[in-house]
């Protein structure tokens, strides 16, 4: 009976150092009180708190260190920050748990499902070192909102990048927005009103899916195919459905890593003409493009589609610009949209972006920036080649491969297997407009697929798929 009675005492006591632990009282690294100090503050017997401490051991809470005593375990998270942990998928899969992701760093993480491209692909830029050039361009406009279309001489630089991919656009075609996704909240604001059909790439873009489910939209996707969107299947739907709107990327899709061919392009504006449909084309990307990419807006020069781009993937995701680029007349109502919304853009970023657009730095960047990309998509294409991966559409320059790894049915489970070896997945369901529904891919990033870390997780793991 004492040894019962001495257990459920130890049992209380791990579970109120436990909650502390949880509740933040002690951190990850934190050294826990002696032995001698909780026994003496809980009347306890020694051998009593030694019982607790080792309950809290099993659980993974704290860690003895040898001739120092015992602290939290660094690998403990507190319960609402587990929660939102990508160990949670199976009860996480929703459109902002990819997004959640993005916003987190964990250096003992290798982050294969990550958006961006390595921070050292960027660093070269030296942001730190445009900032008197900025306050110089007038100091006293950087206390002001400033102008309804966003900052003019940006808007010129804009006209003369947007040239060189052969996309011919006045100053007062261009409206500069707070990144590539205020720009889509926009023009969801101003078309989509609730009830409407609107069709997307499927798979796409999982933060658009949620953007047009929070206005009510009904969303239909159009198959996504290694060449641009299943002609047969979005000529059915347009004859069938008659939506208004459909978003896409043509060129280093997300997340397929899939460009659209030109005579599918061709074929796409055709149908669109004849549907009465406007294109909105989201080009994160364009950067990592060589200018000659066949680009839908650049055959059809705006007038049935809408051109979207940003900076947040060449430059930095931290400067917040990106621009829509439409006809003269969507231009000034979205920019009065944007006003009433947003009042302004954000100058400061925006004159950033201008300078470094104007220095002759910013081409070299690019052609690094190309030449990166080139070597790491060639590299990450034959390891997966080398160990009979599935990629679904090959790419001389795109940051995402679609690859489906040989014995994986279901790459939610490869991805908490994977976890479980900190390695970060993006599982193919995230990029469905049914999340629930089973998908073998996954997007993988190609610079992350070159960590070591990740390819000995993969290849211990397939050794039990196969």
């Amino acid at each position: 009976m004492r040894v019962q009675r001495s257990a459920t005492i130890a049992q209380k006591l791990a579970d109120v150092i436990g909650q502390q632990i949880s509740d933040g009282v002690y951190q990850p690294g934190d050294k826990l009180p002696s032995l001698r100090e909780l026994a003496r503050l809980h009347r306890y017997a020694i051998n009593t708190v030694v019982s607790a401490f080792d309950i809290l051991v099993s659980r993974g809470m704290i860690e003895p260190r040898r001739g120092a005593g015992f602290y939290v375990s660094a690998q403990f998270r507190r319960a609402e920050e587990a929660e939102d942990e990508p160990g949670q998928l199976h009860r996480a899969m929703d459109t902002v748990w990819l997004m959640r992701e993005q916003l987190k760093t964990h250096p003992d993480t290798t982050a294969v499902g990550d958006g961006f491209p390595p921070i050292e692909w960027l660093a070269d830029m030296r942001m730190d070192r445009y900032h008197q050039k900025v306050v110089r361009t007038g100091l006293s406009s950087l206390f002001r909102y400033g102008h309804r279309y966003g900052y003019a001489p940006l808007r010129d630089s804009l006209v003369r990048k947007l040239g060189v991919l052969g996309l011919e656009v006045s100053t007062n075609q261009l409206v500069l927005t707070q990144g590539a996704n205020q720009a889509l909240d926009l023009v969801i604001r101003y078309f989509v009103p609730p009830g409407a059909t609107v069709l997307v790439d499927e798979p796409g873009y999982y933060l658009l899916f949620g953007k047009l489910k929070l206005a009510g939209a009904r969303v239909i996707g159009v198959p996504r195919l290694a060449d641009g969107p299943d002609l047969a299947a979005l000529e059915n739907i347009l004859t069938t459905e008659r939506p208004r709107l459909f978003f896409t990327q043509s060129v280093a899709h997300n997340p397929t890593g899939s460009d659209i061919s030109a005579a599918k392009a061709y074929r796409v504006l055709q149908l669109a003409e004849r549907h009465n449909l406007l294109i909105v084309e989201d080009d994160p990307f364009a950067d990592f493009k060589p200018p000659s990419t066949v680009r839908l807006s650049t055959l059809d020069q705006l007038e049935r589609t809408i051109y979207i781009g940003s900076f947040s993937k060449s430059f930095s995701a931290a400067l917040r610009v990106g621009f829509i680029a439409c006809n003269t007349a969507l231009a000034s109502d979205l920019a009065d949209l944007n006003a009433l919304i947003h009042v302004s853009g954000s100058e400061y970023c925006e004159r950033m972006v201008d300078i470094m657009l104007r220095e002759g730095h910013y081409e070299r960047h690019l052609v690094k920036l190309r030449q990166k990309l080139s070597t790491a998509c060639a590299s990450a294409q034959q390891w997966l080649d080398e160990h009979d991966c599935e990629v679904f559409a090959r790419s001389g320059q795109s940051l995402y491969l679609w690859v489906a790894f040989p014995g994986v049915h279901d790459s939610l489970q490869w991805a908490e297997d994977l976890l479980a070896r900190n390695v970060k997945m993006a599982p193919g369901r995230v990029f469905h407009l049914d999340s629930a529904a089973i998908s073998r891919w996954s997007r993988c990033n190609v610079a992350a697929m070159l960590d070591p870390r990740f390819q000995r997780a993969v290849e211990a793991l397939l050794g039990t798929v196969r």
